[in-house]
């Protein structure tokens, strides 16, 4: 039997890779972790109802990850990012979350996640060839 590799844009290869993945993994997990997946998504919204910023995120397993979390940047400094941050927080501490992980560049909010509470646990240097990329987390208690 031969194999061969091949590069193609094709979603149902990788939604099967995907889920493979995932099947994988569940079969290694506790289980009352399997299956565990929600969608968090948070928005500002403005009077007119358009989009000032948001975090995007998932609860997989026992933790919370943001994937993205952005302000508009006239609004940045009023709070906003901050109340946000507390309520996905209150959300992974609801869900029963054991930590919170995102990522970010050191161009962007390092500052800001550290003075929330969020440590770097790792980083990248050379990004984009001048920048880090840091990798943060925040350990929650709910019980």
């Amino acid at each position: 039997m031969s194999f061969y590799i091949t590069r193609e844009d094709n979603n149902e290869y990788k939604n099967h890779i995907n889920n493979e993945l995932y099947k994988f993994n569940l079969a290694h997990f506790p289980e009352d972790l399997r299956g565990r997946y929600e969608p968090v998504n948070l928005y500002i919204k403005g009077e007119n109802d358009e989009i000032r910023g948001g975090i995007l995120g998932e609860i997989c397993w026992n933790w919370l990850e943001i994937h993205t979390f952005m302000i508009d940047e006239d609004i940045r400094r009023e709070g906003y990012g901050t109340k946000l941050l507390k309520e996905i927080e209150t959300i992974a501490r609801e869900r029963k979350c054991d930590f919170i992980k995102v990522d970010t560049l050191s161009f962007q909010a390092l500052g800001f996640y550290e003075k929330n509470g969020y440590q770097v646990y790792g980083s990248i240097d050379n990004v984009g060839r001048e920048f880090t990329h840091y990798y943060l987390k925040k350990d929650l208690s709910y019980k």
